[in-house]
This record gives structure tokens, sequence and C-alpha cells, in this order.
């Protein structure tokens, strides 16, 4: 089935979760024969993720019926591998074709040696198996496909099913489980919303699964692109007084003033935020779909509004 199909299945699907008014109702009418999935298309098979363990680069694309044309292909484009039938390839098989990207860093975690990113780039269908090379075509892509490119053993994945869940709760306590951080969003994105892609810094070693639910949150009164003006108003405003009829010089748009008898300091808001409990903003929810060693994949399902790279998310 081409990922564009699938895609257009999810997108819909995900627009009906969306929507409080429609959730209730594609969920009684359709759960029992054709179940809600989280994520489809590209969320499912082009969501990429970050591995500590080495990957297998002795099999990739080595060349393309039309190369000397250009360099980059896509669906429907017959490509050469370095499998033949001396490595029991056979006419039908279907492989995975991916692309790592190189070591992460980031600023964002405080676990080292989170891995490398590996770009799923799409898959491809052997149609014709010579000795030691053989014909694929390109069977759906993600992304443009390159020679060099490594192909790995196709596997097919499922998404957890849609469960009808409580409202969205903006003030959620904690739940005292595992906590991370947002490091990286696909594309190189900086601010993602709903049915975008994430990682995150909890993996197999945290014992987080696929289908497990993350809450993304950040300290009360972060997250602007800009740092805010500085304070700048007076306790006292003398720019409308008369000499005649002046009354009182206070500004009545100034913070409060200090002290019992208001003799102290003008209290500004960092003044007033010391001393006060952490708090955090909840800004998002997301599930997991795949896990590795060190990191997790994440699909955003629900927002209060965008959220940025260095995040942080906790389990439900």
């Amino acid at each position: 089935m081409r990922f564009t199909k699938i895609l257009s299945k999810g997108i819909s699907a995900l627009a009906c979760v969306g929507a409080i008014g429609c959730a209730g109702m594609a969920v009684s009418g359709q759960q029992a024969s054709n179940p809600l999935r989280v994520a489809a298309g590209s969320n499912l098979y082009c969501a990429g993720y970050v591995q500590t363990s080495a990957i297998d680069t002795s099999r990739r694309l080595v060349g393309a019926v039309e190369e000397q044309d250009g360099y980059l292909y896509t669906e429907n484009n017959e490509v050469y591998i370095n499998l033949g039938a001396d490595r029991g390839v056979r006419v039908g098989d279907k492989m995975t074709v991916v692309r790592p990207r190189g070591q992460v860093s980031t600023r964002w975690s405080n676990k080292r040696g989170l891995g490398f990113y590996v770009q799923e780039v799409g898959t491809i269908e052997v149609i014709r198996v010579k000795s030691n090379v053989s014909v694929a075509r390109v069977d759906t892509s993600c992304d443009v496909m390159m020679l060099g490119d490594l192909v790995q053993p196709w596997q097919e994945r499922t998404s957890p099913v849609f469960a009808q869940r409580p409202a969205f709760d903006r003030f959620a306590n904690p739940s005292g489980k595992a906590m991370g951080r947002v490091f990286m969003a696909r594309d190189n994105q900086e601010m993602v919303t709903r049915d975008q892609i994430v990682f995150v810094d909890l993996g197999a070693e945290d014992n987080v699964r696929p289908g497990d639910y993350l809450t993304f949150f950040r300290p009360l009164g972060k997250g602007n692109l800009h740092d805010a003006p500085p304070e700048s108003l007076s306790a006292r405003d003398y720019g409308f007084s008369s000499l005649t009829y002046r009354g009182g010089k206070f500004s009545n748009q100034a913070a409060r003033k200090s002290g019992e008898t208001a003799r102290g300091r003008v209290v500004t808001t960092r003044k007033a935020k010391e001393g006060r409990p952490a708090i955090r903003k909840i800004v998002g929810e997301g599930m997991i779909i795949n896990v590795k060693e060190r990191t997790a994949t994440v699909v955003i399902t629900r927002t209060a509004q965008e959220i940025h790279t260095g995040d942080w998310v906790e389990v439900q």
C-alpha cells in the first residue's frame, strides 16, 4: 500500500481525534471494524530514530538506471543494490532505505552519547535478481534517495490504537515517573505541533515502551522566542500634572511599594516570583511509537500551544 494512501487515512483519522465532538462517534462507530491508529503513513514509517548500536553498512544503493541524468531518486525509479542471488535475494523482496546522518550533539539532554540519527528515506521492492546485484523499484519515498543510502530488512510496523482519553488537563500534577527532554524534532524543526515527530532522551534503559503517553511541559514563564522588555514603570508619574491643580503623583499603572506602610521599594515582577514553588506549564501530550536504547520517537497527539525543542517530557 502506498504511503500516500496510508497518510491520507491517517490524517483524516487524527483530525477526528483532535475534535472532541467526533472523537466519541469515531471510537464507537469504528472501534471494532476499523480502529483508529495514533500514527500512520509517514509518521509511522518515515519518523526516523536515534540509536547507539552499530548499523549494517554492507547493503546499499550502488546504481540507478537513469543515473546519467541525475543523482536523486524517488517513487518508480529503478535502482541497483549490491545484493544478489548469492545473498539470497528474491524477486518481490521489500527493503527499507535509511540514511545515517551523524552523531547527535545537543544542549537539551544531560545524557551523554545519545547515539546517531537515522533518517528513514523509503522502501524499495526487488524486480530482478542477478548473481551479485539486484534491480529494485522505489516503492515509497519519504525523501529522495541517493546512491550510498543503506538498505535494511523491511519490517511491518503497527501503530498503537487510539483509545478515548480524559480531557486534556493543562494543570495536571506530576506523575512522578521518568522524565526527559525533547532534544530534536524531525526535519530540523524547532517548534512543532500536533501530528508532528520529536525525539526524546527516554529509551529502553528508562523502561519506556511504544504506546506510552508523555506530557510535554516547561517551567512557568519560559518559552518566549525573544526576551521580554524590562520593567520601566515608576511608582510616581509626573507626566500629566499641572502647576495649579496637580494632585497626587502616584502612577495607577505601577507595581505596589513594599513594606507594611508602603515605604519600601517597588515590587518588580522578578521580586514577586522569588520564593515561589516550582510551577510547570503543560503545553502538550504525545505517544511513543518507537524505542531505542537511550531515546524514543514520539508523535504529538494534543497541544495547548506550540512545543519547542528543549521542553521537558514526563511519562504519564
